[in-house]
């Protein structure tokens, strides 16, 4: 995997993130910088740990799915890519649902949790692909941290206009890299 293409799939991953960064941004009642850095460092930590976890739990099944490795690249990057593209698509308009809440230290684990579990799924298709874990996880750590940051900058100031359209683009990116690899992988 190269440089571009793992800064489009921490983009991708972290499409996440930022739907529910600028939904914090809109919907948390005086939100202040600390909060910010709250949020961002916790998605970004949460985004670079599971692909970890992933790639040591794929690492132990490494001779069994090496024949296979596009296919499980292709399944598991459309299914992650197909999913955020339709929740994009049918997503509801936060800013009608948004209710003030209170920012809390359990909520935003529980958010750190929600939006990294496809980055799991991740981790388990680098191994197939040989991907350098630390450099693919410090990346997707680092990016999610700036996009969550902005995210809920941009929920503070424009509400929900962007929510939606930035799952849409980031399933659109683990689509068509999950493609490309089984397009690679199989004819080339």
């Amino acid at each position: 995997m190269g440089q571009i293409e793992l800064l489009l799939l921490a983009i991708g991953l972290s499409a996440d993130a930022f739907a529910v960064s600028v939904t914090n941004g809109m919907c948390t009642k005086d939100i202040r910088l600390g909060w910010n850095f709250a949020i961002a460092l916790t998605f970004g930590l949460f985004q670079g740990v599971m692909p970890v976890i992933g790639y040591a739990l794929g690492n132990n099944f490494l001779q069994y799915i090496t024949m296979y490795d596009h296919y499980i690249a292709l399944a598991l990057l459309g299914f992650i890519g197909g999913k955020m593209l339709i929740d994009g698509i049918k997503g509801k308009d936060d800013g009608e649902a948004c209710k003030i809440i209170e920012m809390s230290f359990g909520a935003l684990m529980v958010q750190g949790l929600a939006t990294s579990i496809d980055a799991l799924a991740v981790g388990v298709s680098f191994v197939a692909m040989s991907v350098n874990i630390v450099i693919a996880a410090t990346v997707i750590c680092f990016v999610t941290f700036i996009i969550s940051f902005i995210g809920v900058k941009i929920g503070k100031k424009f509400g929900s206009l962007l929510s939606n359209k930035a799952e849409i683009f980031g399933g659109l990116i683990l689509i068509g890299i999950g493609i490309r690899i089984f397009i690679e992988h199989t004819f080339f």
